[in-house]
């Protein structure tokens, strides 16, 4: 089906939605979507004084691009803005496809990025105040309902001046807002998304972080807390990604990453333990696994049934060794 073809289906299945299945949701918020340039992944990032934010406001596709869709909200922007980017569109092209076959453009506020890392953004003149947006190079910041209308050039500075992982900048971009003021109404769930810059055709495997605080006193420091979690995670499936390639050395380096960032974290502790063990650096699991059966002594249960299915060596000397470092039972 030629693309062209395919823009005009989205627009009339868009235009031909009855009323009552637009939805006037007043999802009013701050958010970004900005490209990482170097590494091309795309991401967006939104706050709010609204049950699961995240569940329909921002959206994301590998290579393709990212939405987020607010204020009084219409969450097909999302999903049928990625279908238009596929099909070929930029973001401005897709967003103003979008707004003008939307009788309530006016209470709109959307934002597009495309895999090009080109931004366009839309405030609607309805959009309850302080409400605006700022586009800048590879980003778009945007808020309405805010107790200031500092908030989106605070959040542009800091998406600018922060260093390191897109997620990171992102998340230097909501506090920035929040430090603001924020959402005049208060806090109450934020998320973000990072896909990779190379789609794989499995959405799944795309999603570098995708993290939602659906209700919190604190949604952002929240927020923060899962995606250092889910950074260490990210090592330890590097990990588990290199030892299936038998590249121990780069496993256990990925692993050791994983481990010093959350030391206390059995998980994280356990599986590097394992490798060493099954590679024959014995003496270095041992004092791994005696901290993780300190912890809870079922990861010691869980010993005895690895060897079964493969993931640690048949060898009752290495069990017993193994098994020994357990607290002693009175």
């Amino acid at each position: 089906m030629k693309k062209s073809l395919i823009v005009v289906i989205i627009l009339v299945l868009f235009i031909s939605l009855p009323a009552s299945e637009k939805p006037v949701t007043p999802v009013h918020t701050y958010s970004i979507v900005a490209i990482d340039r170097e590494t091309g992944e795309l991401g967006a990032a939104v706050q709010s004084h609204w049950f699961s934010v995240g569940s329909s406001v921002i959206w994301a596709e590998s290579g393709i691009g990212a939405v987020c869709t607010q204020s009084f909200i219409e969450a097909s922007y999302g999903p049928l803005g990625l279908e238009l980017m596929r099909a070929g569109k930029t973001a401005e092209e897709a967003l103003a496809g979008l707004l003008k076959a939307d009788p309530f453009e006016a209470v709109r506020q959307v934002a597009m990025i495309d895999g090009q890392g080109r931004p366009a953004a839309h405030t609607g003149k309805s959009c309850i105040p302080e409400a605006g947006h700022f586009v800048g190079d590879g980003f778009s910041c945007q808020a309405n309902l805010m107790l200031k209308n500092t908030v989106w050039n605070a959040m542009a500075e800091a998406f600018e001046n922060t260093e390191g992982e897109l997620v990171d900048r992102l998340m230097a971009a909501l506090e920035a807002a929040q430090g603001e003021g924020g959402d005049i109404r208060g806090k109450q769930s934020a998320a973000i998304i990072v896909v990779r810059g190379e789609g794989s055709g499995a959405w799944w495997r795309d999603r570098a972080y995708d993290l939602r605080v659906e209700d919190h006193d604190n949604p952002l420091g929240e927020l923060k807390r899962l995606i250092r979690l889910n950074k260490a995670y990210n090592f330890m499936n590097t990990g588990d990604e290199l030892l299936t390639e038998n590249k121990v050395e780069e496993a256990m380096r990925s692993y050791t990453r994983a481990m010093e960032m959350y030391p206390d974290n059995a998980e994280m502790v356990f599986w590097p333990a394992v490798t060493l063990a099954s590679t024959g650096k014995v003496e270095e699991s041992l004092p791994l696994f005696k901290k993780v059966f300190a912890m809870d002594p079922n990861w010691a249960v869980l010993v005895t049934r690895l060897p079964q299915v493969g993931q640690l060596p048949k060898d009752k000397g290495l069990l017993k060794k193994i098994l020994a470092q357990a607290p002693k039972t009175k």
